[in-house]
Parts: structure tokens; sequence; C-alpha cells
């Protein structure tokens, strides 16, 4: 176990048994870690303290609960939470919603998410500042074996979101969200691009218009 200890916090997939993972995970020196598990592997990640991410972060999870509350759209979110499938997968992403009829799914008191005995969140969203390219790929994969209804990357670099609608196991590109009607992800992106120029406080406001005027036409 030393060995796998020390590979852990390389950002890489590791080949590991889900007891070899939860050893892991449960570690109090891998406290604030985020755990991913899927197919006998498992990705350990150290959490992000750059500003960057931590600001994009910030900002789609505002933007998200605003639309919402504005269209009137049953929501809960969480932050940095743990979804688990004892012995076959876990995630643990950095944003993700209830939305709709599963808005209440999970209930307080509740820890660690059981996929056993609760539906997996309805929109999941990675903020990718170095791990895009897994965020692409194997997490999308996991996300989709996991059976959310919508998956979100949030390229930092980029200041974007490239989004996917997953259904029959599958994902495919999206320009408005399926979850949240008449979200345009062109909009976020929009607010994403001017939080590189005025503070947020300016952006959340601009948004507020642009949510509301589409309310007003629909």
């Amino acid at each position: 176990m030393n060995k796998l200890q020390t590979t852990i916090l390389t950002d890489t997939w590791v080949v590991a048994s889900w007891d070899e993972y939860i050893q892991v995970i449960e570690n109090p020196g891998h406290g604030k870690a985020k755990g991913y598990y899927q197919n006998g592997r498992m990705r350990i990640e150290m959490p992000p303290i750059g500003n960057d991410h931590s600001r994009d972060h910030t900002v789609v999870i505002t933007a998200v609960s605003i639309f919402a509350a504005i269209k009137g759209i049953p929501m809960n979110g969480n932050d940095n939470c743990t979804y688990r499938k004892t012995g076959e997968r876990e995630v643990q992403p950095d944003v993700s919603y209830y939305i709709g009829d599963n808005a209440n799914a999970i209930p307080y008191g509740t820890s660690i998410v059981n996929l056993d005995s609760y539906p997996a969140p309805t929109l999941v969203i990675e903020v990718a500042n170095s791990s895009l390219a897994d965020d692409k790929g194997e997490k999308r994969l996991l996300y989709e074996d996991l059976g959310v209804a919508e998956y979100w990357i949030l390229d930092v670099q980029n200041a974007q979101i490239i989004p996917f609608a997953i259904a029959d196991g599958g994902s495919k590109r999206i320009t408005q969200s399926l979850v949240l009607p008449g979200l345009e992800i062109s909009l976020l992106n929009e607010a994403l691009r001017r939080t590189r120029q005025i503070d947020q406080s300016q952006v959340i406001a601009w948004l507020l218009t642009q949510f509301q005027e589409s309310k007003s036409i629909h």
C-alpha cells in the first residue's frame, strides 16, 4: 500500500481495488483530497488553491442558482459532494445539482450520497484548470455510467463551458441546457469572459438583466 500511496497525488488513474481506494480516501492525511473510482481504477486529486479556478467555481454556482430562482425551477445544489455506489464507483464533482422532480431527493442529515438508495445528480459541473483532458475523457465516461442527465466542463483557461447531455449511456454536445430550459450556454460563456475584465458583482448584475429579459420574452 505504501507504493500506492506515493502514487496517488499525481492526478492520474491508478489501478486499485475498492478497498484500497477507500483506505486512501479515508486516510486523514488526504482529508482535502477529491476521489474518483471506476472500473478498478482510482484517481485522487488535491484541491485547487488557485485564484482562477476558485473564481470561476463561484461564478458558475451563482449563475445557475440565480437562473433557477428567476425561472422558478426547483433545485438544490451541492458543492464538492461525494456520490458513492459501493464497490463500483465514486465521484466528487466540483458542483452538482438536483433539479426538478429530484430537487429534494437527498434529505438533510445525509453525508456521502449512497447511489444504491438515491438517484444520481441531475447536473454535474467539473471546473477544469489543469484537468481538462481527463474531464473530457475518463470523467465524462464515468458520468455517463453514473446516469447524470447533464455534464458541464468549465474550461478555466479558455473561459468557456463545454456542456454535454447524457442519455442511453452516451453523451452529446449541446448549446442550451436541457435540465435548465432556456439557459443558453453562450450567455454563461460571455459572463465568464466578462469576469476577466470586471468584478463579479457587475457580471452577476449583467446576468440578472439577461435572465429577466429572457423570462419576459418567454
